[in-house]
């Protein structure tokens, strides 16, 4: 049996960046800091924060007054800010930059007046985030489905913004869709606001996906980017699964299976990719071989937050 990793794979730039801020806050400030939301979307990220001294709260309202107090890598609304500032927090903004990119966008179409639509998954928290930047309300379209029936009121002067770790090919098809119907739409590339490391790590799962007989993806269930790339193993006809770590792995699963490809999302770290190729090869009879697929090379590096440097 032979067990392929997919390359890129687990931590992009950004959550690089969002839980190194947590870690030098820490170190810098002192136990406790605090987090509104999950820093980013995995609960073995987040439990190992927990443990060093990070508090993770739903809202600024549940932070003491003056506190350390970080902004998720997902981002946070107008509002947020502004209640952080009522409450005297002491914040540092963990944004990803390119989720900041999409905001700065936004507001950008709002000051020329245009109709924005914002594609994405409702209630996702980058989606909360981009909506509560403009004080227009955004026309949210989630599927292929919503393009075909939003409706919009000023059809001359229409925008979108996207969020950053969707479907490569879902959004291009909205955003066609979205074409067709409103010819007057700002035109740019589909995928402009899909960050790199969402698209490097769903064309290296479509090329692991042409070698193996099952796929299984580390991450959580509300990351997005770890559930796109699950679909694209459904859609490639695989078995396919997202995992939180090794303890999910059923061994059931590998039955006249020869090769099996491996992934992480953006948020999941390298630590659990490891302790499921243990487990597998605990579970497994036959001789274990593990390789990496040739893939592209992530650089990327993002600047932290000035309040952590050194």
């Amino acid at each position: 049996m032979q067990i392929i990793l997919a390359k890129p794979r687990g931590f992009c730039a950004g959550v690089t960046r969002a839980i190194e801020t947590v870690e030098k806050a820490i170190a810098k400030f002192g136990a406790p800091v605090y987090v509104r939301h999950e820093i980013v979307h995995n609960k073995f990220v987040v439990e190992s924060l927990k443990k060093k001294g990070a508090i993770f709260v739903n809202e600024v309202e549940q932070i003491p007054i003056g506190a350390i107090s970080i902004f998720s890598a997902h981002g946070v609304s107008d509002k947020v800010e502004e209640d952080a500032v009522k409450r005297g927090l002491d914040v540092i903004d963990a944004t990803c930059p390119l989720v900041s990119k999409v905001h700065r966008e936004a507001k950008k179409y709002e000051e020329e007046d245009y109709e924005i639509i914002l594609i994405g998954h409702r209630g996702h928290p980058e989606v909360e985030g981009t909506s509560g930047r403009v004080k227009k309300p955004v026309i949210l379209v989630t599927n292929e489905e919503d393009a075909r029936n939003i409706q919009i009121k000023n059809s001359q002067k229409i925008a979108y913004v996207s969020q950053t770790t969707l479907s490569v090919d879902d959004t291009k098809k909205i955003v066609e869709i979205l074409e067709q119907r409103f010819p007057s739409l700002e035109k740019g590339l589909a995928t402009k606001d899909i960050c790199y490391a969402t698209q490097n790590r769903q064309d290296a799962v479509r090329s692991l996906c042409k070698i193996v007989d099952i796929l299984l993806v580390i991450g959580a269930q509300n990351s997005s980017n770890s559930n796109r790339l699950r679909d694209l193993g459904e859609e490639s006809g695989l078995p396919s699964f997202l995992i939180n770590g090794a303890l999910d792995i059923q061994k059931n699963w590998f039955k006249n299976v020869e090769k099996i490809g491996l992934t992480a999302g953006a948020s999941a770290p390298e630590i659990l990719v490891q302790e499921v190729i243990t487990k597998i090869k605990e579970i497994s009879k036959d001789e274990m071989q593990v390789s990496d697929m040739n893939g592209i090379e992530e650089n990327t590096f993002f600047v932290l937050p000035r309040k952590v440097r050194k």
